[in-house]
């Protein structure tokens, strides 16, 4: 159904990643992109100068090497940005043409009572398919 899908994964390892991913497998077509994309929270530049530098660069690349790692196997491509989760995973996926968000949405609380914050932000202003997995 979906030539390129992205799968965002919190960064604190959501035990329904395994369930998300399959769920993208089920809706790619034969040889689709998935993509597994975790959004490191912007630090603000007030603290990022007070960083050692390259500090940024270094977290992003032992997220990347972790989530590498917690996916191995699955054939899945794996991506680390960061910024404000909802915002950049909606650039992310029109810089990337993709086609398909397919995602994990943690119970809602009372300003976000069908979908997360996260969630509730990339189906409203989302270009493509989403698919929420509560």
């Amino acid at each position: 159904m979906y030539k390129n899908i992205l799968v965002p994964i919190a960064a604190d390892h959501d035990p329904r990643t395994a369930e998300v991913v399959k769920i993208a497998k089920l809706l790619a077509d034969e040889g689709a992109r998935i993509t597994a994309l975790t959004v490191l929270e912007a630090i603000p530049d007030y603290i990022v100068q007070q960083l050692p530098e390259g500090q940024i660069e270094h977290n992003i690349s032992a997220m990347s090497d972790g989530l590498s790692e917690d996916l191995q196997g699955t054939g899945l491509e794996v991506a680390v940005v960061s910024g404000h989760s909802g915002r950049t995973i909606l650039e992310y996926a029109d810089e990337h043409d993709v086609d398909c968000i397919v995602m994990a949405s943690h119970r809602p609380g009372l300003s976000d009572y069908l979908l997360g914050s996260t969630a509730a932000r990339v189906v409203r202003h989302a270009q493509c398919a989403v698919h929420v997995m509560r």
